[in-house]
Order: structure tokens, then C-alpha cells, then sequence
């Protein structure tokens, strides 16, 4: 298995259609001990032991730094260490950009991009004092292409910080061992898409898509297992489409 003997902390993970909780149980069927953190306590406890007794559900604030800490401090005393953070959480809104007001440019840069680095900030030294360890965070096509379907201009900033975030931390805990990637999703069913697409919406969309189809939750999934496991031993600093060739970029 994959990730015998590892640990994994995923955030934004107790959605039950979501790229968290996929990616947990993949996690888990690969030898992982996962943690999930949500910012809904029960429904993280719910699917940690939906998951096996050995696992754990914590509530998490990404955007609040005590609860970021609070969460490591807890996986911590549960697990021993980390080996694996997934930034997964993240939030998205349908506006334009005369329409964007602070309140919301806030909401969506906290989540997306300011929960990143208190995460980060909160598991690097454990990481450290492990001798390495893996990070993976949650960007998204619309950092790249300047818009998306759902998701407004301030998501697609929060979501080019992230990138650029990730490629700072990859080039500066390197020499720590630490690997630091970034995944960018295409259109994904999951809960946040889930009810809003038409079937016209849908068709022209697939249309666009040279693997003639929607991503899944799954798919997503697979990369972050690619990237927590040995497999990309020598990957960091590195972006990985997932979007069936939605967008291919040279």
C-alpha cells in the first residue's frame, strides 16, 4: 500500500460528495491514518469514523490560526506526528467583479488562500522534526484561464496565491525534505457544482473537454494520493492538471 504507516491531514474533508472526503478514504484503503478537519465538527467526526476507529474527525477554522493549531496540537496527540497535509478546504462565489464587496473578497481569500498558510504554518515544524513529509494544496483552473464557471475573480485570485504560495514553500522547505505541490481541478462534480449545472450547461461545457466528460471527486483524489506517496519522490514545486483538457497551457 501506499501509504503504509503514514499520516494524512485533509481539510475541508466531511463533504460527502467532496474531493476531501474521496480523497480520505483513498488515503485510507492505501494504509493511511487520516485525520479530517472541517469547520462542521460532527459531520467530520461522522465521516473520520465512517473511515475506521483508527481515524479522526476535528473541527477546523482554516482561516482562524488558534484552531489551525488547536487541530495539529490534536493530531498530534492522536497520531505522533504528520506526514501528510492535504489544503483542501476552500470556498467559491458566483459574482463579478464590480459586484465584489469587501466582506466577500475577504471570505474568499481567508478560506482559499489565507487557510493554506495557517495550515501550513501549523504542520511544517511537525514535519520538520519528522525528517519530511508531503503537502499538497488546492488551487484551481480558474487561477490559470482568469475565470470560471462558478466561481467569481476574487476566487480566481485566492486561487493564484495559492499557487504561488505553494511554489514559495516548495522552493523554501525543500532542504527540510518537506514536498509542496499544487493540484487545479477543472469543472468537478461534487456538492459545490452539484444541482446548479443545466443539461445544456452541462453539454456545452463537456463539449470543451477533449476526455468528453466532467471530472469526479475520484479523479482528484488520485493525484493527491500520487503526490502524499513516494511515487513523486522527486516532485515539488510542481502543478498538476486535472480537468480532462479543459485547458492545455504550453
Amino acid at each position: 500500500m501506499l501509504l503504509q504507516n503514514r499520516t494524512a491531514a485533509i481539510s475541508g474533508a466531511a463533504s460527502a460528495r467532496g474531493i476531501g472526503l474521496a480523497t480520505a478514504r483513498l488515503f485510507a484503503a492505501q494504509g493511511a491514518r487520516v485525520a479530517i478537519l472541517d469547520i462542521d465538527e460532527r459531520a467530520a467526526r461522522e465521516a473520520a469514523a465512517s473511515l475506521g476507529p483508527q481515524h479522526l474527525g476535528l473541527f477546523c477554522d482554516v482561516a482562524d490560526k488558534a484552531s489551525c493549531q488547536s487541530a495539529a496540537d490534536q493530531v498530534v496527540a492522536a497520531f505522533g506526528g504528520i506526514d501528510v497535509l492535504i489544503n483542501n478546504a476552500g470556498i467559491t462565489q458566483p459574482v463579478k467583479t464590480l459586484d465584489i464587496d469587501e466582506v466577500s473578497w475577504n471570505r474568499i481569500q481567508d478560506i482559499n488562500t489565507k487557510g493554506v498558510l495557517f495550515l501550513s504554518q501549523v504542520f511544517i515544524p511537525l514535519m520538520q522534526a519528522r525528517g519530511g513529509g508531503s503537502i499538497a494544496c488546492m488551487s484551481s483552473v480558474s487561477a490559470q484561464r482568469g475565470g470560471g464557471i462558478f466561481g467569481g475573480p476574487h476566487y480566481s485570485a485566492a486561487k493564484a496565491g495559492v499557487l504561488g504560495l505553494a511554489k514559495a514553500m516548495a522552493r523554501e522547505f525543500g532542504k527540510d525534505g518537506i514536498r509542496v505541490n499544487c493540484v487545479t481541478p477543472g469543472l468537478i462534480e461534487t456538492d459545490i457544482t452539484g444541482g446548479k449545472l443545466t443539461e445544456q450547461m452541462r453539454a456545452d461545457i463537456i463539449a470543451g473537454i477533449p476526455l468528453g466528460r466532467l471530472g469526479s471527486a475520484q479523479d482528484v483524489a488520485g493525484i493527491y494520493l500520487f503526490l502524499a506517496s513516494d511515487l513523486s519522490a522527486y516532485v515539488t514545486g510542481a502543478v498538476i492538471d486535472v480537468n480532462g483538457g479543459m485547458l492545455i497551457h504550453g
